[in-house]
């Protein structure tokens, strides 16, 4: 019997008091972390950012999402490594009320629609400009 597979994002944020490269080098170890125990649908870098207010007396950190499928029992297991983990100053994992990888794909689909639709339009303008440029 094949187990239930649940969506969930996690929100990370790092600590960037040894820059920005130790923070990458964190997300890349938590994204080989869940890769290796869930389906990775999707990873939004978000990097530097202020921070709404001081966590450990910081002032920015390295925002990171991730959006995966897994069994139930993974969440809480990346939840505590995210915990042990020093650089991580904040975790937070939400199980999603849809599916992610359907919602990433019909993002993905509203993107392309939207980028032909603006290039139907960029060819409409160039086609009329030189039209207006003929006319006395």
């Amino acid at each position: 019997m094949e187990k239930v597979k649940g969506s969930y994002e996690s929100l990370f944020i790092i600590n960037v008091a040894n820059g920005e490269e130790s923070a990458k080098a964190t997300v890349a170890k938590f994204t080989e972390t869940i890769a290796a125990n869930a389906e990775i649908v999707e990873v939004a870098e978000w990097g530097r950012r202020r921070l709404a207010y001081p966590i450990e007396d910081m002032n920015e950190g390295y925002y990171t999402i991730f959006t995966f499928k897994s069994e139930a029992a993974f969440p809480a297991e990346l939840q505590r490594l995210a915990n042990i983990d020093e650089s991580v100053m904040r975790c937070k994992v939400l199980r999603l009320e849809y599916d992610a990888a359907e919602h990433a794909a019909a993002k993905k689909a509203a993107a392309e629609a939207a980028a032909e639709a603006a290039a139907k339009a960029a060819a409409a303008a160039a086609e009329a400009a030189p039209a207006e440029e003929a006319a006395p």
